[in-house]
């Protein structure tokens, strides 16, 4: 799926949509730390994952946005440093020049008022007024690899961002899961017109019926029970 297609899929979709999909679809569902979020509110990102390990220089975005195709996302591993801001609008602009559809920064940024007036969609945990003050040892998959929390991705993964989030997803399954994602969508939208015309959340997935049900099965999930009604709620 190229990037023109991935970013039109998802600008009717969120990251919550696609976090129930990678549930439904049985793939973990591998989100960024809370603290992980938009600098400018309300700005959206879909894209191929550019791993970056930063380790004190700029140089390493540079020679990232050598070979990054357009749509790209720049994924900044900074180890979630607090310490020290590793990105500022110089490689934002940079990241923008190179055709990049964002930048995504496992550590905190500066130059917030310039980054934001650049308009590129740039997903932080903060900002900072002091660069690094170190130069360390480039590892040998510098470019090839970077780590988010919890989660490693590489060029194998996409990330998706909005105002809840950033969510990396295999690359491999993006069909999958974006379809999995429109329905959830859809059925979610549907639901929310009907309680507004009156109709109950618990009348639409007969909440009454999961509590008589789980009076003779108290083991019965209220997911199964969903499931079973093609609820969407939970996932």
């Amino acid at each position: 799926m190229d990037h023109h297609e991935l970013q039109k899929r998802f600008e009717t979709l969120t990251t919550a949509h696609l976090a129930d999909a990678c549930v439904r679809a049985q793939v973990p569902v591998r989100c960024a730390p809370a603290p992980l979020q938009a600098v400018l509110p309300g700005v959206r990102v879909a894209g191929r994952v550019r791993p970056a390990r930063h380790v004190g220089s700029v140089d390493i975005f540079l020679e990232a946005f050598e070979t990054a195709e357009p749509g790209d996302v720049l994924v900044v591993d900074n180890g979630g440093r607090t310490d020290e801001a590793c990105a500022g609008d110089l490689v934002v602009l940079e990241a923008s020049t190179a055709g990049l559809a964002g930048v995504v920064i496992w550590g905190l940024h500066r130059d917030t008022a310039d980054v934001r007036a650049i308009g590129l969609p740039v997903f932080s945990q903060g900002s900072l007024p002091t660069g690094p003050q170190r130069l360390d040892a480039r590892p040998a998959d510098a470019l090839a690899a970077a780590t988010v929390g919890e989660w490693t991705v590489t060029s194998a993964d996409l990330v998706f961002g909005d105002d809840d989030g950033v969510l990396f997803a295999p690359a491999a399954r993006a069909e999958e899961l974006l379809t999995l994602a429109e329905q959830i969508r859809d059925t979610e939208r549907g639901q929310a017109e009907r309680i507004r015309s009156g109709d109950t959340l618990r009348a639409q997935v007969r909440f009454d019926a999961y509590l008589a049900a789980r009076r003779t099965n108290p083991e019965l999930t209220f997911r199964e029970h969903l499931r079973a009604v093609r609820g969407a709620i939970e996932e």
